[in-house]
């Protein structure tokens, strides 16, 4: 994805706060080995984009001052209310140079699984994204995970997941944690009824 950033000449609260009025959103792009640059975006533009997952997960193209940049989103600050976005900050990528990314992970095939279609049980999703360390060229814009196989009491976890080429799960020393696993639909069984006690004899029934 591209988009289009404009230096920043000045800085602090109050010049953020007039960019802001004007439609813009003040931002930083740090790494590699240059210094820390401060940028502007258009915010109608940007919050456009934060709303597609690939500006989240892939690496982007900035164009800024008619040359494109390789950068990845790093951080957003939000209004804790309003529709607007505060703040927003880069991080320069180098081609050669491995990186570390949140990639989502896109399900399918559920309903086709022996574990919904006979057993009609639950799968719970453990994870929605794993962290990935690739390449820049190599990052995928999300993984395709298949959960047509899962049967009852199975689990599927970072070791099952098919990965592109050149790209590796990372995990933290956490081990393979599971990604989905299948859950039982409890049914409650209802308790039966206890009949009601007996009535006494007729009232009078057998009195002398």
């Amino acid at each position: 994805m591209k988009f289009v950033a404009f230096e920043r000449k000045l800085q602090g609260t109050g010049a953020s706060r007039r960019l802001r009025i004007t439609g813009r959103t003040p931002g930083i792009v740090y790494g590699s080995t240059s210094a820390p640059l401060a940028i502007e975006v258009d915010h109608n533009a940007l919050w456009h984009a934060l709303k597609k997952e690939a500006f989240h997960s892939t690496v982007l193209d900035m164009e800024l001052g008619g040359k494109e940049q390789k950068v990845l989103l790093r951080d957003v600050q939000y209004h804790p209310y309003k529709q607007l976005v505060l703040h927003i900050d880069f991080q320069r990528v180098d081609e050669n140079t491995k990186l570390h990314q949140k990639v989502p992970l896109h399900f399918s095939g559920d309903q086709e699984s022996p574990a919904v279609k006979t057993d009609s049980c639950i799968i719970n999703h453990v994870m929605n994204e794993i962290e990935v360390l690739c390449l820049p060229k190599d990052l995928p814009e999300f993984i395709s995970v298949d959960l047509s196989g899962l049967k009852k009491g199975s689990s599927l976890h970072i070791s099952d997941l098919v990965l592109p080429k050149g790209v590796t799960a990372v995990t933290h020393g956490r081990g393979n944690g599971a990604v989905v696993s299948v859950v039982p639909v409890v049914t409650e069984v209802a308790a039966p009824v206890a009949a009601a006690p007996a009535a006494d004899a007729k009232k009078g029934k057998g009195k002398k």
